[in-house]
């Protein structure tokens, strides 16, 4: 009988185990609170959906982990990681020298040059000259605001940071900015819609890597070298066996993986 208890206490010491290890394999991940379409937007149910959410799954899945959206500000994100309130960022942050004396990034997982919009009646150019004596909108903690802050700012423009992107694109269909710089795919995006019907393209700004990072990678932990391994390893095998390209095609007519 001693046995047999011996036996039954040993199995469920296992599956206490088992449940823990299961456990242990949830990774809580960093979106930014905001839509940020086509890159991530909550629907009417209030789940997430776009290219960076089907990203995520790809790679959760060929990793092997069981990961959990947590929606937090977008300057909130990297405080939220470091005080292991999240194990990841998946948001759209570009990996920079600044940010990486704080956390460290997994391998690229896309990469984009910002760009400037403004309305279709006023021309100008997306550069300092261009840019001169008239007020840029920039979400603030971006690398959009550190851009701006080197390069417009000096030559005469003036920069008004916003919480959210949404704020600065609202405040441009308003006319209380004259130009709004972000990434180059939802500043395209935006000006198919109605609200941003009144603006164009004005371009690409001149690429700075010191500035604009080396594209797009995962947020991590310093020292979370497992994780780190995982990640990189996922996106390697999604780019290598044509999941990349599958879900992105459902999105962009190009490669967003870039150089």
């Amino acid at each position: 009988m001693k046995s047999i208890l011996k036996t039954i206490a040993l199995a469920a010491a296992l599956g206490l185990s088992a449940i823990s290890g299961a456990a242990a394999e949830q990774v809580r991940v960093g979106f930014a609170a905001e839509p940020y379409p086509p890159f991530a937007s909550p629907d009417a149910s209030g789940n997430w959906e776009g290219w960076e959410v089907d990203f995520m799954k790809a790679m959760c899945a060929e990793a092997k982990l069981d990961c959990v959206i947590t929606a937090l500000a977008y300057d909130g994100l990297i405080p939220a990681l470091t005080s292991n309130k999240i194990d990841m960022i998946v948001a759209s942050m570009s990996i920079t020298a600044a940010r990486q004396q704080t956390i460290d990034f997994s391998d690229k997982y896309y990469n984009t040059l910002p760009a400037i919009i403004g309305p279709k009646d006023v021309k100008f150019e997306p550069t300092p000259e261009g840019l001169a004596g008239k007020t840029l909108g920039v979400q603030a903690a971006s690398i959009h605001q550190a851009y701006a802050d080197k390069y417009f700012a000096p030559a005469g423009a003036t920069i008004k940071e916003y919480q959210t992107q949404d704020e600065a694109i609202n405040d441009l269909a308003a006319g209380r900015v004259d130009a709004v710089q972000a990434d180059s795919i939802p500043l395209s995006e935006h000006v198919k819609t109605e609200q941003g019907a009144c603006c164009e393209l004005k371009g690409t700004v001149k690429a700075d890597p010191a500035i604009l990072g080396q594209g797009v990678g995962v947020g991590l932990r310093k020292g979370d070298t497992a994780l780190k391994d995982k990640v990189n390893a996922a996106i390697g095998a999604i780019r290598a066996n044509g999941t990349y390209d599958t879900f992105s095609k459902k999105y962009f007519d190009f490669d967003l993986y870039g150089e």
